[in-house]
């Protein structure tokens, strides 16, 4: 994934990124949690995009595929003709992290809104210009030949109802969030989320939190 993102998405565009910012750099990196992010370092003029490892084992399985917003975005906005595989998650990853790059270097990120608009017209545009199929492509291209070949099939999105009986109030979770881990304790069990009061550091937070990114804390 770091390799694809500097070969297919960073090269054509990195004149455009370096008129923003001369002298700008990208660096890609594997975290080993599931926090995958971008961010930009403004005294080095250093981009960097974070894949978590954990982010990656939680695409290649539906029912913990189907929490991450990379997931929803496939699948509302139709990239990739709407389909959920691992192939087309990661290859989408890569396009997602990007388009947060893009869009810091235009100016459009703003503190509490981060997924607007402008984050979205970008991302729409590297589906439609064939940016993410060509990302598809390498991903693909390359991981056959480290002999490690990502899953295209469909997936089967979970049954929400049996998610459901998976839950019960009172039972203490933890969640991740980006760079930072939540706990609480379940309060409610909703059709698609539940309801969690934190606890420790998260104490007097109420978050509505999808089941699939759940955890349970013996």
């Amino acid at each position: 994934m770091c390799e694809v993102t500097q070969s297919i998405l960073w090269q054509p565009a990195a004149d455009w990124i370096q008129e923003q910012a001369s002298g700008s750099t990208l660096v890609c990196r594997v975290g080993s949690g599931q926090a995958t992010y971008h961010r930009f370092d403004p005294q080095y003029k250093q981009h960097q995009i974070t894949y978590g490892l954990r982010m990656i084992q939680a695409k290649h399985q539906p029912d913990t595929a189907s929490g991450w917003l990379s997931s929803r975005e496939v699948h509302k906005r139709g990239y990739f003709d709407g389909e959920l595989s691992t192939l087309n998650l990661l290859a989408h990853t890569c396009c997602h992290e990007f388009a947060h790059l893009l869009q810091h270097s235009a100016g459009q990120r703003y503190r509490g809104s981060v997924h607007n608009r402008h984050f979205y017209t970008i991302l729409d545009e590297l589906h439609e210009s064939g940016g993410a199929s060509a990302v598809r492509r390498a991903l693909s291209e390359r991981t056959e030949q480290f002999g490690l070949p990502l899953p295209d099939q469909a997936f089967k999105m979970p049954d929400t109802r049996k998610q459901q009986a998976d839950w019960s109030v009172g039972e203490t979770i933890s969640f991740s969030n980006g760079l930072r881990e939540f706990q609480g304790k379940v309060v409610r069990v909703n059709r698609k989320t539940c309801t969690v009061d934190g606890t420790g550091r998260s104490r007097g937070m109420r978050y509505r939190v999808p089941m699939q990114m759940l955890r349970r804390v013996s």
